[in-house]
Order: structure tokens, then C-alpha cells, then sequence
């Protein structure tokens, strides 16, 4: 048995397919070799604040007590809108903090999973942003020298593609076979002001992805350790950051980032 803190999981692509590890405590789980095996997830009655430490009785923004969901530079309104980003302004609740997050190259993206969407993240978080989406084929389209300019470009283009994804549809594995990316990175492009073009590029490399998954859930049930103490079953696969068990349950382990649990297999 393992315990500790859920995080998020850790990525990487090798030999053509995406690489899950599960970090509890000083374990780092190879999620892969464990499908087609039975997994057993039990929560602890825990929830640790991600950024503090201290013990919550509820999460906030994906693993946040309140008090750090209110003054942590992580939880600040510009990492879900980007484009309200005021770093480049000297305006940030930690300015260091900012330096390293926002005043950093940026890129704007569109991801294929079951539709196109367009998206950003900073220069360090490819590809595993996409990973995070469970994209199946992405590409760069534009590169910033901030998060500010980013997000108004995202804004822009939030008139005509989503910026969500579909998780039901992803799970399911309802590819967007028919999307031709090139052709859809310029029109991205054309739909941008002129002023916003100079930071455009259709030069960038096409990723595609494969998860590794035995069987897709054709109607997937999420479930959470606010309502289940304990997820037991057959890994089928996981895909984004959702772990997928037989009889088409699954569990989004960002959503529960912070809370304390136990892995025994």
C-alpha cells in the first residue's frame, strides 16, 4: 500500500504514447504497467492545501484552502483568464511569482479531443498541457512574450472555437478525425486583428498523441471522493488526467488534488 497527497499526474511521452506516474508521498506509481490490473483508491478523510499544507475541510480551485485560494499567486484570477493578466503592469499578488509565471513566453494553441479548442499555456507546459486535455492532436499557432497578450489573443478567437473540452466526449474517444489543422491554424490567423497577427506562426509541428487505454467507457460516470471513500475495480486506461475503471467509471485526479489517499493494488 501507498499513501499520501494526491497531485496531479506527471507525464511524458515515450515511444509514441503518453506515460502516467501517480507521486504519493515518496512514491512515484508507473500508472501504465497498472492496466488490466485491479486498483484500489480509498480517501482518508483529508483534504491538504497544496499551496500551505494545512489541513481543509474543502477545496477550493483544485486543492486550495480558502485563505490560499484568496492570496496564493497559483489561484490568482489570470490563470483561468488569462488575458485579465496584470503582471506586465507590476500588478500581481506576488510579483517574483509573476516573473516566472506570466512574464514568461506564452503560446496560444488549438487542440483536437472531439472538437477543436483553442487554449493557452507558458512555453514550458508543452506538451503536457495537451496531455492534460486529453487532446489527441494539437499545435502551436501563436508565441507571446507575456500572459497578457496571450489571453487577448485567446480572447479573440474565443468568438469562433470553445476553449472547453468535452470530457464525456474525450473519454469516450469521439476523435475529431475530420479536422484539418493546418488549414484551420490560418483561419485562426485571419481572424485576428493585424496588431495581433506579428505574433502568429503556421511553421509550428502538428503533435498527435495516444493514450494508453484497453477500453474506452461508452457512457463514463465520474466519480469523487466527496461522494465515494473508496474506487476499486480494473484500470482500463487513463487519458487526460482521468483515471478510467470497468464499468465505465472514472476519476479526475486534478479535481482532487490535496486530498490524502491510499493506493493498493
Amino acid at each position: 500500500m501507498m499513501e499520501g497527497n494526491l497531485q496531479k499526474m506527471r507525464t511524458e511521452v515515450a515511444d509514441d504514447i503518453v506515460k502516467y506516474r501517480l507521486v504519493l508521498g515518496d512514491s512515484a506509481i508507473d500508472m501504465n504497467e497498472l492496466i488490466g490490473k485491479n486498483v484500489t483508491l480509498e480517501f482518508k478523510n483529508q483534504i491538504n492545501c497544496i499551496s500551505c499544507g494545512k489541513k481543509t475541510n474543502k477545496s477550493f480551485a483544485q486543492g486550495f484552502c480558502y485563505n490560499c485560494f484568496q492570496t496564493a499567486p497559483e489561484a490568482e484570477e489570470c490563470v483561468l483568464n488569462p488575458e485579465k493578466c496584470r503582471a506586465h503592469l507590476g500588478e500581481s499578488r506576488n510579483q517574483e511569482w509573476a516573473e516566472n509565471h506570466c512574464l514568461i513566453p506564452h503560446y496560444v494553441y488549438l487542440a483536437v479531443a472531439s472538437g477543436v479548442k483553442v487554449g493557452v499555456t507558458r512555453s514550458t507546459q508543452i506538451p503536457t498541457r495537451w496531455i492534460d486535455q486529453g487532446a489527441w492532436k494539437a499545435v502551436i499557432i501563436a508565441e507571446t512574450p507575456n500572459r497578457h497578450i496571450a489571453g487577448i489573443i485567446e480572447t479573440f478567437l474565443k468568438q469562433h472555437y470553445s476553449d472547453k473540452t468535452n470530457w464525456r466526449s474525450m473519454l469516450k474517444n469521439q476523435l475529431a478525425q475530420e479536422v484539418d489543422l493546418t488549414t484551420e491554424t490560418q483561419k485562426a490567423i485571419d481572424l485576428l486583428p493585424i496588431e495581433l497577427q506579428k505574433y502568429t506562426s503556421i511553421e509550428n509541428e502538428i503533435m498527435e498523441l495516444s493514450y494508453p487505454v484497453d477500453q474506452f467507457p461508452s457512457k463514463p460516470q465520474s466519480f469523487t471522493f466527496d461522494k465515494e471513500q473508496v474506487i476499486s475495480g480494473e484500470l482500463k486506461g487513463i487519458k487526460g488526467q482521468y483515471l478510467m475503471f470497468d464499468k465505465d467509471r472514472v476519476i479526475n485526479i486534478r479535481r482532487h488534488n490535496g486530498y490524502l489517499i491510499s493506493l493498493t493494488q
